[in-house]
């Protein structure tokens, strides 16, 4: 029989993040069979606009049985008042169903669902710092592709919800079912929950954007001091302005950026190297072991010798 699986949507979602997972479950349901029925749903039903203009047709929410709750992200997650209705639908409807999950932002449904608390989750990179301000006693392991956490699962920014889906195909149907689904869907690689979300900061600005030589330069300078005014000086920029145009353009502000390609490239060589982790901390741009471990588990939820060894084994 069909898994019946509910994707939620509002106001100014985000449309990948509903279209990804459904043309996932879609191939597999075809490979496996007819393995899955879907719903899109939305409170009041009718065509809901994208964040992008684009609408998609759902059905009001409802009492309907279903296997999985999908919930998608976007814009609309930053009016969380606007959404009291889809919210109070999940907390009430997760517990009847197999497993409740989301996609990128929709983690903060989730939350304001109480399904996550004192629970692991993940959501999209440019939303960690306010999600951990605003749920505190949610461990959010920011860096994360997708979280399982029991039966309930959040994954990381847009494209993410592909691979969240992926996973799922997997634990329903098998690797093979899910290996087929990625063939079909020409995606390069299943992505393990676990791999870094933070390398798609690497391509910020980049090849085309207005700071990707810049973004080259910083990389290759992680070990020196990467001040706003040494930055905007190698972008002919006043510090002032450098600091708001690069904001504008990667979401980040140039300090966490530099945090960023500075975890990234520490994580790398932790996990697949053997230097001590004072070096690394050296090398990456921390210069103190601490001062890097503090940023590991800001960022990781674990400390590097934690990562090195889970590598490891």
């Amino acid at each position: 029989m069909a898994r019946r699986i509910a994707v939620i949507i509002f106001p100014d979602f985000q449309i990948l993040d509903a279209t990804g997972p459904i043309a996932a479950f879609e191939v597999a349901g075809r490979i496996a069979g007819g393995g899955y029925q879907l719903d899109v749903l939305a409170e009041g039903g009718g065509a809901i606009a994208s964040s992008s203009g684009v609408r998609l047709l759902a059905e009001p929410l409802n009492d309907e049985p279903y296997d999985t709750i999908v919930v998608a992200g976007g814009n609309g997650t930053r009016r969380l008042p606007e959404l009291t209705k889809t919210f109070n639908w999940v907390a009430r409807r997760a517990p009847t169903v197999r497993r409740t999950t989301s996609v990128c932002s929709g983690a903060y449904v989730l939350a304001e669902a109480g399904l996550l608390h004192g629970k692991r989750a993940t959501t999209h990179w440019s939303r960690s710092d306010d999600f951990a301000r605003r749920y505190p006693t949610i461990r959010l392991e920011p860096d994360r592709i997708f979280v399982r956490e029991g039966e309930v699962w959040t994954s990381a920014g847009i494209t993410a919800g592909i691979d969240l889906a992926l996973a799922l195909i997997e634990d329903d149907y098998g690797c093979e079912v899910a290996r087929k689904t990625a063939q079909q869907l020409v995606v390069h690689q299943r992505r393990p929950g676990g791999q870094s979300q933070f390398s798609a900061l690497l391509e910020m600005g980049g090849p085309n954007g207005r700071f990707a030589e810049l973004m080259d330069w910083m990389r290759e300078r992680l070990s020196e001091p990467l001040s706003v005014e040494r930055l905007a000086d190698q972008a002919a920029m006043s510090p002032r302005h450098f600091a708001r145009a690069f904001a504008a353009e990667t979401g980040v502000t140039p300090a966490k950026a530099v945090e960023r390609l500075r975890l990234e490239a520490a994580k790398v060589r932790v996990e697949s190297g053997h230097e001590p982790i004072d070096r690394v901390a050296e090398a990456a741009g921390f210069r103190d072991p601490e001062r890097m471990r503090r940023a590991f588990l800001r960022a990781f939820g674990q400390p590097p010798q934690a990562l090195r060894r889970a590598a490891r084994a």
